[in-house]
């Protein structure tokens, strides 16, 4: 029997790179963001809040980015999966640090969720954009 498995995680370098990539995205789309990325744990690895961006966003980036993680989905997908299913949309809305919209995307190498990002502060559509393109910076794709 193993009492212990190995678990890859992001690293701080990439979780900057993301950071970058993202707050170049948000620029390009004249909105400004509250990013987070945190690793396989989901343990904050990097933090940026651009200037202007909500304050309030800071938090929800945090927990779109934990959430991605902790369900290895993006937090777009939620509200499509649950919303013909009046019992579920109205009690796990209520879990703790649990985001049902867009903004917040798994890290997967080879499969594995090593990470995750969240962003805040635009439209759904265009918080996804930046997450993207934070993936796009480290060379992997949202699925």
């Amino acid at each position: 029997m193993e009492v212990v498995r190995r678990a890859d995680t992001l690293t701080e370098a990439a979780a900057w790179r993301m950071i970058e990539a993202a707050r170049a995205k948000a620029e390009a789309l004249g909105i400004a963001v509250n990013i987070a990325v945190v690793d396989a744990g989901a343990e904050l690895l990097a933090f940026s809040r651009m200037d202007g961006a909500p304050l309030l966003s800071g938090e929800i980036a945090r927990n779109k980015a934990y959430t991605a993680v902790a369900f290895g989905r993006p937090t777009a997908d939620w509200y499509p999966m649950i919303a013909k299913e009046p019992a579920l949309l109205h009690g796990i809305v209520h879990t703790p640090r649990l985001i049902i919209f867009g903004g917040g995307i798994p890290v997967r190498v080879n499969g594995a969720v090593v990470g995750g990002i969240g962003v805040s502060g635009g439209k759904a559509e265009q918080d996804v954009a930046c997450a993207e393109a934070g993936l796009q910076a480290i060379g992997v794709s949202a699925e």
